[in-house]
């Protein structure tokens, strides 16, 4: 006996009730997830704030680390590491950050990006 036919059959109430749940979860996260386009760049080293920049206009800044020079470009109200000295790479392949709250990090260059919109964004780690 196959062990499908142990579970009672669908009725038309309960496709009814999962669509009605499926439609309240898509309308309100499409009218209460509004991602903040972030204003500022704020870049930090070891020793703390390096230096925070407007979004608006491009620039390649150059920040020294213990283990080298990062390159970070900001581009069309972007920003991203495009090169690090450090071995793996990650904070390259972190790609181009555009919201307000959003995080990139050279751990072994300690060096860190951070876009700051209007207002602070938090989440479960930093509540």
């Amino acid at each position: 006996m196959s062990r499908w036919k142990s579970f009672p059959k669908l009725l038309p109430g309960d496709w009814l009730i999962s669509g009605l749940a499926l439609a309240a979860v898509v309308v309100l996260f499409a009218t209460l997830w509004h991602p903040e386009h972030a204003a500022r760049l704020q870049i930090r080293d070891q020793n703390g704030i390096y230096a925070t920049f407007s979004l608006a206009q491009d620039r390649d800044v150059l920040v020294p680390g213990p283990v080298g020079v990062s390159h970070i470009v900001i581009q069309q109200g972007r920003v991203r590491f495009s090169q690090s000295p450090c071995r793996n790479q990650y904070c390259v392949h972190q790609g181009w950050l555009t919201h307000g709250g959003e995080v990139a990090v050279c751990l072994p260059n300690r060096i860190s990006l951070e876009l700051l919109g209007d207002k602070k964004i938090y989440d479960s780690l930093n509540y």
